[in-house]
């Protein structure tokens, strides 16, 4: 029997370095294994000094589809206690790319929702291909978001548009999100891969010093509450996961129906 592929892969050509989510089959979605591997990758990545630029991608049809919901439903007994150490280990991820002394670049396709909003948004620049479908979905399985969302989300599109996508959880395409000023840029999905090596490999040949010292300034103040916010939103998680509400809603999202959530 052959060994598993790794559900992230962290690879280095030239001056550019390419973390791979590597689920295809579940559509890239972080089960415990890939939060870990994206945390080891996203560490080693920030301090790679072969790596001028950090490029973030998904294999298959889709960048990341948000948390594994049916590794939610396998250990519901005990998810409110493993949020806690999952969205630690996420959360660290989020801040290597913050900290990363160089460009990281978003190149996204398919489906992104959940925590690949969180982990996209964490990024310094968004590429997308057309067509490809965002939602905060959080809400779907009656939980607060995770990975920064509450924190990036306000930031970039206001405070009324972010309860809305927050909130309602409804689907928006990469047009969309580029009017919203998330997303930078779209290109066709047959361009996608093209369009994202020459932005790499225009940023990898620039100036890393000034580029590093200017994603510092840009980020010191607002990593110093980023940090603080992380760890709320790991905490109102770890509540939600403990009400009936977040059973329901993993359980209805795995056998594909509508959920009905308490009244209470």
């Amino acid at each position: 029997m052959s060994e598993a592929a790794p559900p992230v892969l962290y690879t280095v050509d030239g001056a550019i370095g390419t973390l791979t989510f590597n689920r295809p089959r579940q559509m890239n979605a972080l089960d415990p294994a890939a939060i870990h591997a994206f945390c080891a990758a996203c560490e080693h990545a920030e301090t790679d000094p072969r790596a001028r630029v950090l490029v973030l991608r998904g294999a298959g049809a889709a960048f990341v589809a948000g948390g594994d919901v049916a590794s939610f439903k396998e250990n519901l007994a005990d998810f409110s206690a493993m949020i806690l150490p999952l969205a630690a280990e996420l959360h660290r991820g989020i801040m290597a790319l913050r900290r990363a002394r160089k460009p990281v670049i978003a190149s996204v396709h398919g489906a992104v929702a959940g925590a690949g909003m969180s982990i996209m948004m964490a990024c310094d620049l968004i590429i997308a291909a057309e067509g490809t479908q965002f939602t905060m979905a959080y809400s779907r399985i009656a939980t607060s978001p995770d990975g920064g969302s509450t924190w990036f989300l306000p930031r970039l599109v206001g405070y009324h548009k972010a309860m809305e996508m927050l909130l309602l959880a409804d689907s928006a395409d990469a047009r969309a999100l580029q009017n919203l000023g998330i997303v930078n840029r779209v290109v066709s999905a047959a361009e996608l891969e093209g369009a994202t090596l020459q932005l790499a490999q225009r940023l990898a040949a620039g100036p890393a010093h000034a580029f590093a010292e200017t994603k510092a300034l840009v980020n010191s103040e607002l990593n110093q509450y980023l940090t603080e916010h992380l760890s709320a939103e790991a905490q109102a998680f770890s509540r939600c996961a403990a009400h009936p509400d977040f059973a329901e809603g993993v359980t209805a999202f795995v056998d594909k129906r509508k959920a009905v959530f308490a009244r209470d």
